[in-house]
């Protein structure tokens, strides 16, 4: 389909590429990793034809068509969304009017037997055959169903795309990318805009999908869950194996313990027959021996060892101060943009040590409430931050809001204070900004070396509490590893905006999905959260939007699927009901114990120091029933809407 030969790119002295070789197949599902700088991007916009290399060259069939999305991309269009996504259509679109033009023209004149009457039906015949081909009787159906499933609602479709911001924006070029149906997609870091539930369609979407599949990602989870084949470049090499990131990294790890292996072994026949050589050179009875020898070592293929690029970010959190039992607590807060409500009488708590994740879809009011949290907006209702909390922040657009006149040096130099100033060089090289780089402007950073930068300055000031706001957008798996590890031990108290699953797994134990200008909190990890959400959804989801979930199951239902949703739901409505029934079986005892001192009240005989004593533990029992009452309503209502999803 597509083959990629010899292709090499270098910048001056430094060799980004060198002879990069592969196939893309028919149907391939295709993961490009590696870090920052590595040249995914640029292989991408090779293959693409948007960048030519400094050698090689790249071979495809003329039927081949290539859907490419950039990392960055500038829009300039005045329409509305459903407008703009089906320019997609161009072609249809075209037939369309055609259609429209002849049948004009059809009803308009009278010259029945002509010939050029009858050549304009024979056109118009052909004209509607092309356009039913094409799905032009359902594509407005089509760009309905993309346009949800990338997270727009309905009320989206007629907005002016002017209004939008740079994620919306990149959703729409990703809408008509998909729309067109390309033999080839070459998507670069396409879940940076999306939140998870746009994600999870986008991987449904792709996994069904006719055609071949090459893509940048940092999300591990999206890449194990679409591709079956990993291109890693590393040191301007690439390393091929027909597995999924994580199956590769097993894979890779296994390669270099043989590679390692079978080189020693190597060096120590090599070291033995030169000890042979040299012992014996000048022995005429061995002289036949050592020629032998000699040419034995002259046809060895030496073997190597791949060279590991071991460089990443070496990152711990300083110790975090102490702060009160209560970090932040929010009653009634409501939060407003003239006429739009985004956050409306939001009520939560966050206690020290906690970590917290935000999701939800873009725009439901994540990101604003992480600057109500700072003090950056203002809002209505309550909002308390604890006694001694310091407040680290990272912005989700923290890169943007760097000064790009100023050098990577002077970027810290600017905020350091104290004794932390005769340590700013060896904090920048943990974080590689080593030598010259300290000199490089912001301005000609990458994404991830600016996100980088952003850390360093977080790391400035011991904090208690962390919110961070999308802080993987731009970090490679490594960086994104040692961030996760570093979080994993933070003894502070954090909320992570992010829709990295993988990446949030293992740091939270609870999550704030924000929803219809609410936040429900969910006690348990990303997973724990996604589970449950499955399965209470899934016939809501159904309901609220028919066609997408119709388009999703073409793709994904299969008798296994619906097997496992099966177990899923019975095993969650057991845990449900038990719940229910132990409790019940809680009140039945303590009305039990209740009636027992209703009658110690009756009997004769009892001082009043006993019935006082009664009547404390009467007060509490009631009290524990009171409580115990309430939770078995709670399960009970729990339960019922359970059942009532899943009719």
């Amino acid at each position: 389909m597509v083959s990629v030969q010899d292709i090499s790119v270098s910048f001056g002295s430094f060799d980004l590429l060198t002879n990069i070789s592969f196939l893309i197949n028919d149907q391939d599902r295709i993961g490009l990793a590696g870090k920052n700088g590595a040249g995914k991007s640029t292989l991408l916009k090779i293959i693409s034809g948007h960048q030519s290399p400094s050698s090689g060259q790249i071979d495809m069939s003329k039927e081949v068509t290539i859907g490419y999305l950039p990392q960055q991309m500038k829009v300039d269009d005045r329409t509305t969304v459903i407008n703009e996504t089906i320019t997609a259509f161009s072609e249809l679109i075209g037939l369309s009017e055609e259609i429209e033009h002849c049948s004009s023209e059809i009803a308009r004149r009278e010259d029945y037997e002509s010939a050029d009457y009858l050549k304009l039906c024979d056109h118009l015949t052909v004209v509607e055959e092309r356009y039913r081909m094409l799905g032009g009787t359902n594509y407005m159906a089509e760009a309905e169903v993309t346009l949800l499933g990338l997270g727009f609602e309905r009320k989206d479709f007629d907005r002016p795309t002017l209004e939008l911001s740079g994620g919306w924006r990149m959703r729409i070029e990703l809408a008509k990318i998909l729309l067109r149906k390309p033999s080839l997609f070459l998507l670069d870091e396409p879940t940076n805009h999306l939140d998870i539930e746009s994600i999870q369609w986008l991987e449904t979407f792709l996994s069904g999908y006719s055609g071949a599949v090459v893509l940048v990602s940092h999300d591990r989870a999206f890449l194990d869950n679409v591709t079956r084949r990993t291109i890693e470049i590393s040191l301007g090499k690439i390393y091929d194996y027909k597995a999924s990131w994580s199956k590769y990294l097993i894979l890779r790890e296994e390669r270099r313990k043989q590679q390692l292996a079978s080189y020693i072994n190597q060096q120590k026949m090599i070291e033995d027959t030169e000890k042979f050589i040299d012992r014996f050179r000048y022995k005429a009875t061995k002289a036949v021996q050592v020629q032998s020898k000699i040419k034995q070592l002259d046809k060895v293929e030496r073997l190597e060892v791949d060279e590991e690029d071991k460089s990443a970010i070496h990152l711990r959190f300083p110790p975090a101060p102490r702060s009160g039992t209560v970090v932040v607590e929010a009653e009634s807060l409501t939060k407003k943009y003239d006429s739009l409500t985004v956050l409306n009488k939001i009520d939560f708590k966050i206690s020290r040590g906690e970590k917290v994740a935000f999701v939800g879809r873009n725009g439901e009011g994540k990101t604003t409430l992480s600057k109500i949290i700072i003090g950056e907006l203002d809002w209505a209702g309550n909002l308390k931050i604890g006694h001694n909390v310091k407040i680290g922040y990272y912005a989700q657009n923290q890169d943007v809001l760097l000064d790009e006149s100023r050098t990577v040096l002077q970027t810290i130099d600017d905020i350091a204070k104290g004794d932390i100033r005769t340590k700013i060089r060896d904090m920048l090289g943990a974080f590689l900004f080593r030598g010259d780089d300290v000199e490089k402007k912001v301005k000609v950073l990458s994404g991830g070396e600016r996100a980088r930068l952003a850390l360093v300055k977080l790391l400035l000031e011991p904090s208690n509490f962390l919110v961070l706001d999308e802080p993987t957008n731009h970090l490679d798996m490594r960086s994104k590893d040692i961030l996760k590890q570093a979080l994993i031990k933070y003894d502070g108290t954090l909320i992570v905006v992010s829709h990295d699953r993988d990446f949030l797994d293992g740091i939270v134990g609870k999550v704030y999905e924000f929803k219809h200008n609410k936040v429900k909190e969910n006690i348990g990890g990303i997973y724990d959260f996604l589970r449950k959400k499955k399965i209470e959804n899934l016939k809501d989801i159904e309901r609220k939007d028919k066609a997408k979930n119709e388009y999703a199951q073409e793709n994904v239902s299969s008798n296994k699927q619906k097997y496992l949703e099966k177990k899923e739901y019975e095993r969650n409505l057991r845990k449900l009901r038990k719940r229910l029934e132990e409790s019940e079986m809680v009140i039945e005892k303590i009305e039990t114990e209740i009636i027992a001192v209703d009658k110690s009240f009756m009997e004769p005989g009892n001082s009043s120091e006993a019935h006082e004593i009664d009547y404390e533990k009467y007060q509490d029992l009631k009290e524990h029933l009171n409580d115990e009452m309430n939770r078995w309503a709670q399960y009970s209502q729990e339960v019922e809407e359970f059942l009532q999803n899943n009719i």
